[in-house]
């Protein structure tokens, strides 16, 4: 009768010829939440500055509202207030979507640096772990070589 092969050993042998290194996992990982969390404090630092523009826009808009409620003794006066509100929104509009404007472009900025400053780090943790496997599977061939003499 034919016995079945246990793979268990071939299994971590096979394992064991491939070096890992924790540590370098552990610290690439660590890399990588570092940047998650950089990044997310500039999405919400840019959510809530935009958060305040929009309250601020808000607030202005239904303060001049206002004064196209207020009963007028001409009705020309009535167009003359529509005129000025829709002045004063234009205007408004324009400064607001300025401020919009500088947030997202700090955003964009600060996000680049962010992303460039992580790719140096992984670049240069990515090369430490290619040169210390390098090393590993230069000394586990010189001593597979060794052993075969």
């Amino acid at each position: 009768m034919q016995k079945t092969q246990d793979y268990t050993k071939v299994m971590q042998e096979m394992a064991a010829a491939f070096p890992f290194d924790p540590k370098a996992f552990q610290d690439s990982f660590k890399t990588s939440a570092m940047l998650g969390e950089k990044v997310a404090k500039v999405a919400l630092e840019a959510a809530e500055k935009s958060n305040e523009i929009t309250a601020k826009w808000t607030k202005d808009t239904l303060g001049k509202v206002g004064a196209l409620t207020t009963y007028k003794e001409e009705p020309a006066d009535y167009s003359k207030a529509v005129s000025e509100f829709a002045s004063a929104a234009a205007e408004m509009a324009a400064e607001n979507l300025a401020a919009f404007a500088e947030v997202a472009k700090k955003a964009q900025m600060e996000t680049v640096e962010l992303m460039l400053a992580a790719g140096k780090n992984l670049s240069e943790d990515a090369t430490a772990a290619v040169k210390k496997a390098q090393a590993e599977v230069t000394a586990a061939a010189k001593k597979a070589a060794a052993a075969a003499k």
